[in-house]
Formats: structure tokens, C-alpha cells, sequence
């Protein structure tokens, strides 16, 4: 007999909230019948379960071919468990994907509440298709036509966690070296300078359709005045002339000049205007779904379809779990 499983509606989203029955176990749920929910509405909301995160592992073993790490959150447990707190900081923290500035993007993001803020801290969430149905023509024709770099440092503990304690430099230029859409360079510290290039416009996982799912809102970054004298002495002290009468410059300034700060812009290194980010902002706040957090609350997340962020808060016993994680194809 198929068990009935109790539906609600996460405001006017398509997000839908899954009820326990009185003392159930969130493991009894049939697998079967939550992945077509997850399909169908990309975000589920687990309440009145009293998941904890070993538990939210179990379950999203049912799930899950394998697992991967956001390099900079704090890592709970075994790192074999692949879980990790999302609270670097108290801030508010704007719409973006779970790693969709590398190619280690997964395919759900899992989280569960042990300890919800007293006030604020809710998750927020935002439907990238409907983002995208609701962008102008103009928008949409400019981020089909060109594709978006991500540009950032990697330092050493960060690719470390990412890749394995255990992991060396050469082992991490090989696993780059293989990736479509990455360029880099390394370093005299080791660190790791990336730029991925990618399209702002995904094919959600099940559906197919398009959407509107990426990080741009939290990279987006003006270009101030040091930026761009920066950028102007590297291409004046690059050009014929000018490396011809003064000689070529020491590496250590062309590795400072080249270094960019954590930013997007086209691939062609045109910039993504201010008019195309309020418009996008615009759209974003008009479409916020929010999750209100109860203790052993857990969500599973399309990370395809769905952006996901946070509202600021002051409580610093907030306690929300990570786990990222490939689904069985």
C-alpha cells in the first residue's frame, strides 16, 4: 500500500512542504515517490521530522551517487560524510547556486536545522525559471549570445579541502588541466588563480527547461579606479613598444597585475552593466520565497533550477547543515 504522503504549498511557489505523521521517521518515506516529487516541484521542504544531519545523510544516500565539498565552509565530522555548516558570518547572503562557479557543480542541495536563529536567518529561495520568464528580451538575447567567467583565488587550504587533504599541487593541475571551461595559473605560494567560463542560462536537470540559475548577483563587483590602472599598465608594459624599450617586467609584478579580484563579467571580459544587474535584482526581490526554519527542518534542493540565500540575523547559535550531493542517474 503507498503511503500518503501530507503536501502543502510554500507560498505562492512551487515549493512544496512534506508533513510528518505523528512520530515518523523521515527514512520510511517512499524513495520512489520523493524523487518524482522533487522532479516535478525542484524544492522540498522536510518539517515536523526532527531530522539531525546524520540522518539527513542516511537519507540522501537513498538518493546519491556521490558527494562534494563547498572549500569554504567548516567541515562537521568525518570529512568522508561530506557535511558542513553553511554560517561564515551573520549577513545576508544574496541569490546564487551551490558551487555554479566551478564545474563541481552538484546536482541537490541538502540542508537541515539544528538550531533555527531567534530571529531572522531564514533561507530565501528564488524559482530560475520563472527568473528567467520574467527577464526582458534584451536580457535574455545578451546572456544566450555570450557566455559569463568567473574569476577567482583558490588558496591552499581551500583547493585542499575541495580536492583532499592529501592532495598536491600536481595533482590539482591535473584534475584542472581536464576540466572544459577552466583556465588558471599557479602561483609562487601555490595558491591558485581560476577563471571558469560557463553559460548563466542552465537546462534544469528533469524538466529541461531553461533557467535562470547561477551566482552572478553575489560576484558582481564595479570596477573600481586600482582595477583598472592595474589592468591599463599590464596591457601598456605587454605591448611591442613599450616591452622592447623598458624590457620585460619582473614576474612578481606580472603576477600581481594579472591577479583579479573575485568577480564575473562576459567572457570577453566586457563587463555585465548596472542597468542588467538592477533588472536582474529587481526580478529576484519581486520572486523571494522564504523558508521560516524550525528545528529538525531538512530541504532538498534543485540546484538546477533553484538560487538560494539567506536574510542577516544577530543569533550566532544558528545551526544549519550542508550536504551536497549527485543524484543516481
Amino acid at each position: 500500500m503507498t503511503k500518503m504522503i501530507n503536501l502543502a504549498t510554500v507560498e505562492t511557489t512551487d515549493a512544496k512542504i512534506i508533513f510528518s505523521a505523528q512520530g515518523e521517521n523521515i527514512l520510511s518515506l517512499p524513495t520512489q515517490e520523493i524523487l518524482d516529487l522533487f522532479n516535478s516541484f525542484g524544492l522540498l521542504l522536510f518539517r515536523g521530522f526532527g531530522v539531525n544531519y546524520e540522518q539527513m545523510v542516511e537519507f540522501s544516500g537513498k538518493f546519491s551517487s556521490k558527494y562534494v565539498r563547498d572549500p569554504q565552509r567548516q567541515i562537521v565530522d568525518s570529512p568522508d560524510k561530506f557535511i558542513q555548516l553553511v554560517d561564515n558570518g551573520t549577513d545576508y547572503v544574496p541569490p546564487h547556486c551551490e558551487n555554479a562557479v566551478s564545474p563541481f557543480r552538484p546536482d541537490v542541495v541538502w540542508f537541515c536545522c539544528a538550531v533555527p536563529a531567534a530571529e531572522n536567518g531564514e533561507t530565501l529561495f528564488w524559482d530560475g525559471v520563472q527568473v528567467w520568464k520574467e527577464l526582458s528580451e534584451q536580457s535574455k538575447q545578451l546572456f544566450l549570445s555570450k557566455k559569463i567567467k568567473f574569476m577567482f583565488d583558490f588558496d591552499v587550504d581551500s583547493w585542499k579541502l575541495f580536492f583532499g587533504s592529501d592532495t598536491t599541487i600536481d595533482d590539482a593541475k591535473r584534475s584542472l588541466s581536464e576540466l572544459e571551461g577552466i583556465n588558471y595559473f599557479i602561483r609562487d605560494d601555490q595558491s591558485i588563480h581560476m577563471e571558469y567560463i560557463c553559460s548563466s542560462v542552465v537546462k534544469t536537470r528533469t524538466s529541461g527547461k531553461e533557467a535562470f540559475a547561477n551566482s552572478i548577483i553575489p560576484w558582481y563587483q564595479k570596477q573600481g579606479t586600482w582595477e583598472k590602472i592595474k589592468s591599463s599598465l599590464l596591457d601598456t608594459y605587454s605591448s611591442s613598444a613599450f616591452g622592447k624599450f623598458f624590457g620585460s617586467l619582473p614576474q612578481f609584478l606580472v603576477t600581481y597585475l594579472q591577479a583579479k579580484p573575485q568577480t564575473v563579467t562576459f567572457e570577453d571580459g566586457s563587463p555585465i552593466t548596472d542597468v542588467v544587474i538592477d533588472e536582474i535584482n529587481t526580478i529576484m526581490n519581486r520572486l523571494t520565497g522564504v523558508i521560516p526554519w524550525q528545528t529538525g527542518d531538512m530541504v532538498m534542493i534543485d540546484n538546477s533550477r533553484f538560487l538560494h540565500g539567506r536574510r542577516a540575523f544577530k543569533d550566532t547559535r544558528r545551526q544549519i547543515y550542508s550536504h551536497l550531493s549527485y543524484l543516481i542517474n
